[in-house]
């Protein structure tokens, strides 16, 4: 558990209508004037990962219910939420979230429509249209349907869908992050089976309707596509600007693999070095090998002479998956690994008065946070948000309350019960 030990110390307060407020616009590293505040004690210390960072299981996982993790992951099929034209039964998606929330934990989801070995997640009644037609085919040695993208009611669908869960999930704190996509796995290609343009994958003319009916639709979920959407046989990302201007996270799912340099970083590069600014970085360690699996998280050697530590701050990871890691690290190590991802606030000084107190607050991590967040005194937030602080970078924050028994803390309005947000401090006072 956080421990915050705050000692004020006052002298006569100065009468001032200066409030740090005034400095938040400016140069994040310009000091206000402190006229009439006093600086005071702060002591604490991050003690568990932070909410939606880190190391992620899947929401079946035997391991799941554990503080090394905040963050769980679940597939669905579209077919499972759809019964029907406009009918839409979410219980199987409230299901998952209810139990994620009840570990403290909060969700990724991604839904797909082709998965090796399955027939496609095309809802029913699509399927039964009379001019839709499927192709089934061999993908990974296994029989394999994949959707008939060719077909108007397949495309209306599609962004209905997401409007629909937009409407019902953009504010939803069971929720994190959402995946999206198109291919096997929605993971942006088909590398083993029919690739047709405009049939068993989406026309690059749809995914770009696609891409700008998301950014418009979603106003709070951060929505991700895989780094292979980078490819300019499959999108038309690379060609088109505006479409990689677009506010979109991205996730790896060859994390760390031994030529990770030469195609996924390449991608992480068209798609935008500096898109972790906005929106999440993510992915999951790659399978290529039993031995990246085994070793991919070992300290400090790590694999291909790189190491977790090393490859979350250079790519900037809010959270990755690791299903399989509990096999080969104690939840101790994965716990440490977690604590590598995403944002991490340290507050370096505090200034109080009668009536306002004065933050500075560093992020120490290597991303920001994707949610709005504050700083707060015994309640009372700040006017600014966390959500652009980006790693690295220092910035005062002014909060109007101020008293001898005052509480610090971190606000978000995206936590479920049981999540709290902590930060450093080793602040003394005058």
């Amino acid at each position: 558990m956080m421990k915050k030990i705050i000692h004020l110390f006052f002298p006569v307060i100065m009468l001032s209508l200066f409030s740090c407020h005034d400095t938040e616009a400016k140069h994040e590293m310009e000091e206000p004037d402190f006229d009439g505040f006093v600086k005071i004690s702060l002591q604490s210390q991050i003690t568990g990962v932070q909410p939606m960072t880190g190391i992620v299981l899947w929401a079946d996982n035997a391991k799941r219910n554990t503080d090394a993790i905040s963050l769980e992951y679940s597939y669905m099929q579209y077919k499972d939420i759809v019964k029907g034209k406009g009918v839409y039964d979410w219980t199987p998606l409230e299901q998952i979230l209810d139990a994620v929330a009840s570990r403290k934990h909060q969700a990724i989801i991604r839904f797909w429509y082709t998965y090796p070995g399955y027939e496609s997640a095309v809802p029913q009644y699509i399927r039964e249209l009379p001019d839709y037609e499927e192709t089934v085919a061999l993908s990974e040695g296994k029989r394999t349907g994949f959707p008939d993208w060719r077909h108007p009611e397949l495309q209306r669908f599609h962004k209905e869908f997401y409007q629909k869960f937009a409407e019902r999930y953009d504010n939803d704190p069971r929720l994190a992050f959402l995946q999206t996509g198109f291919g096997l796995w929605a993971e942006y290609h088909i590398y083993d089976g029919p690739r047709i343009m405009g049939q068993t994958f989406p026309s690059k003319e749809f995914q770009a309707e696609f891409f700008r009916f998301m950014s418009e639709t979603f106003k709070s979920t951060p929505w991700s596509v895989s780094i292979d959407a980078a490819s300019s046989e499959y999108t038309p990302l690379e060609a088109d600007a505006s479409l990689r201007n677009l506010k979109f996270g991205v996730f790896d799912d060859s994390f760390m693999h031994e030529t990770h340099d030469e195609y996924n970083g390449k991608n992480w590069k068209i798609l935008g070095e500096k898109r972790y600014q906005t929106s999440p970085a993510g992915g999951e360690f790659g399978y290529y090998t039993k031995y990246d699996q085994e070793h991919v998280l070992d300290y400090p050697d790590g694999i291909h002479g790189r190491n977790f530590e090393g490859e979350s701050k250079r790519f900037h990871i809010t959270y990755m998956i690791g299903n399989n890691q509990p096999s080969y690290q104690t939840m101790n190590r994965i716990k440490q690994a977690s604590m590598l991802c995403g944002y991490r606030y340290e507050i370096t000084d505090v200034r109080v008065k009668e009536d306002s107190t004065c933050v500075q607050i560093k992020n120490a991590g290597v991303a920001p946070i994707y949610y709005d967040a504050y700083v707060a005194v015994n309640g009372v937030r700040s006017e600014s948000s966390l959500k652009d602080l980006q790693p690295g970078q220092s910035r005062w924050v002014g909060i109007p309350a101020g008293s001898i028994d005052m509480e610090i803390t971190i606000e978000c309005d995206r936590l479920v019960s049981g999540q709290k947000i902590e930060f450093d401090a080793d602040v003394k006072g005058e």
